[in-house]
């Protein structure tokens, strides 16, 4: 993968996420992205799930329920976990939002 390629699947997948957030109440979640950083804030407590390009080595990665966790993109397209645990970029990150506000997130 080139920096091109990995900046373009990174513009996707943000617009994906924030796209999904967006739906949710606005006085539930706030979401703030940067093209390097989505920061979505349950606003009652302040809590986060953080989603963060690593450039260095072509992967994303969430922070959110306690954990940090890294997803590299398959040859199927999928972002999945770099442990193969299974997890996949967009599940993880619905599961997150999910736990931190008791909405369903939509991505």
């Amino acid at each position: 993968m080139d920096e091109s390629t990995y900046n373009g699947l990174i513009a996707t997948a943000f617009k994906r996420i924030v796209k999904g957030v967006d739906a949710i109440d606005p006085d539930l979640v706030d979401v703030v992205a940067t093209g390097d950083k989505i920061d979505v804030t349950h606003v009652p407590n302040g809590e986060k799930v953080v989603v963060n390009t690593q450039r260095a080595i072509w992967q994303i990665w969430v922070a959110g329920k306690g954990q940090g966790i890294h997803f590299a993109l398959q040859a199927d397209g999928r972002w999945l976990d770099d442990k193969g645990k299974g997890l996949e970029l967009f599940s993880w990150v619905g599961e997150c939002v999910a736990a931190m506000t008791g909405e369903a997130l939509k991505l």
